[in-house]
């Protein structure tokens, strides 16, 4: 079980990803409605699965030995679903591989979809976007 509070390392790659395809999907966009903006970033392919080695490991290892992740979100889930068929079969081709080493490999691979909930998305982008407006007022301040 993740404990609350606990830091996400790649949280800044994550962010930045999920911007890439925020802005994108701004600039394609001739109606802008930022609830469906939300949706559709959420659905787009990521650059990797956005959960650490450690993590991955410990929900395959307990998916394969039988845990259902009945307490878990339907996102979550449905990553680690991803993530554990991914493992399962790189295993196969590798049968000398931890479930470690193969998750390593799986996690750092594309994702099909980002597994977050548009309102997740809309905080993480809102976030984003206030950290960057200070940051220019900060840099703006500094050249006057």
């Amino acid at each position: 079980m993740k404990h609350k509070g606990s830091k996400f390392e790649c949280e800044k790659e994550r962010n930045d990803d999920l911007m890439k395809n925020y802005h994108q999907l701004m600039e394609q966009s001739v109606y802008i409605s930022m609830p469906d903006i939300y949706r559709e970033v959420v659905e787009r392919p990521s650059s990797r699965f956005w959960v650490s080695e450690e993590r991955a490991a410990i929900v395959v290892v307990s998916m394969l030995r039988g845990d259902d992740l009945g307490k878990m979100i339907s996102n979550k889930k449905e990553m680690f679903r991803e993530i554990c068929s991914r493992v399962v079969k790189l295993r196969s081709e590798h049968p000398n591989m931890t479930v470690y080493e193969a998750c390593f490999r799986v996690v750092r691979q594309p994702a099909p979809k980002f597994y977050l909930t548009p309102g997740s998305a809309k905080v993480i982008i809102c976030k984003a976007k206030e950290k960057w407006y200070e940051e220019r007022k900060r840099r703006l301040r500094h050249l006057l």
